[in-house]
This record gives C-alpha cells, sequence and structure tokens, in this order.
C-alpha cells in the first residue's frame, strides 16, 4: 500500500509539494518561535491564520498579546525567514479576534469574528438585488430580460432543493 505522500508526489509536481510541507511547517512552528523568543504563554492565545502575499496574518485573543508580539515583531519576522526563506515572507500582521474566534475547522466563522482595525474599514454592504418590480430601473431590455430569467432561474433550483 502507497503512503498518501508518494500519491500526492506522483500526482502533483514535487516544487508544489514541497511548497505545501513549507505552509504546514509555517503553522506548526508557531509555539516554537514563541518560546524562542521569551513569550511562551503567547502560544496560547494567538495563532497564525495564514500567509498571503508574504505576510504572515496572526490573530490574538487580546489587546496585550498583540502589544507583546508587536514588541517581538522584528525578531518574530527574521525568525520566520530564517526558516522559510522559500516562502518569502515580507512581514507579520497582528490582528485582533473577539475571545472564541479561534476555530479548528470554520475559517468563515473566524473572519466573521474578527474585529477590523479602524483605520481598514468594511466595505458597505451590497445592494440587494433588484426584485421583478426593481426591474424598470434598468433601460437596456436585453440585459433586463437575463437577468428576470437568471432570477427565475435561482429561484427555481432553491425551490427544487
Amino acid at each position: 500500500m502507497k503512503r498518501v505522500g508518494d500519491v500526492l508526489s506522483a500526482i502533483f509536481d514535487e516544487d508544489l509539494v514541497q511548497k505545501a510541507q513549507g505552509y504546514s511547517a509555517l503553522f506548526d512552528c508557531w509555539k516554537d518561535l514563541t518560546e524562542k523568543n521569551g513569550i511562551t504563554a503567547a502560544a496560547d492565545h494567538s495563532w497564525i491564520q495564514s500567509l498571503e502575499r508574504g505576510l504572515v496574518w496572526i490573530k490574538v485573543d487580546h489587546p496585550g498579546w498583540k502589544q507583546i508580539l508587536q514588541t517581538k515583531e522584528s525578531k518574530l519576522l527574521s525568525d520566520f525567514r530564517r526558516r522559510f526563506p522559500k516562502l518569502d515572507i515580507s512581514g507579520l500582521s497582528i490582528m485582533l479576534c473577539r475571545p472564541g474566534a479561534r476555530s479548528e475547522n470554520a475559517e468563515s466563522e473566524a473572519a466573521a469574528e474578527t474585529i477590523v482595525p479602524e483605520k481598514y474599514p468594511l466595505p458597505p454592504a451590497p445592494e440587494p438585488m433588484p426584485t421583478a418590480e426593481g426591474y424598470s430601473a434598468i433601460k437596456e431590455g436585453a440585459l433586463k430580460d437575463a437577468l428576470m430569467r437568471l432570477e427565475q432561474s435561482v429561484a427555481a433550483k432553491e425551490a427544487a432543493h
């Protein structure tokens, strides 16, 4: 019987597999890095959320932990770069989350619980979809007809489920 890693290696490019292993190691190293930098307890109150565009996104459950991590930010960044040179890590972003936002199985739950800093406000809520009565504002006949057919199609699929 083949191991999962052997099967994945056969399916995916070796570079892709190595990159995936690097990402996995990145998420697993958080406790070691906090311990190395003298802030072991921070690992119980913070976690790596993601790596996007060279930024390691770290979430914390209290403003005090955010401040503590910020005092060690340059050392943590150096450690990340040293451990993961192929990931091209350019910075850290430390975000405050509400207590209980940490979830092992639901990224959307964590995103919903994130407190957005004031300098990065949430975008406005999208406008509601027009109803059949709301289509009168659309002047282009073909567009109006296409949107009405789409609405009917979506409604029929929702009713079937």
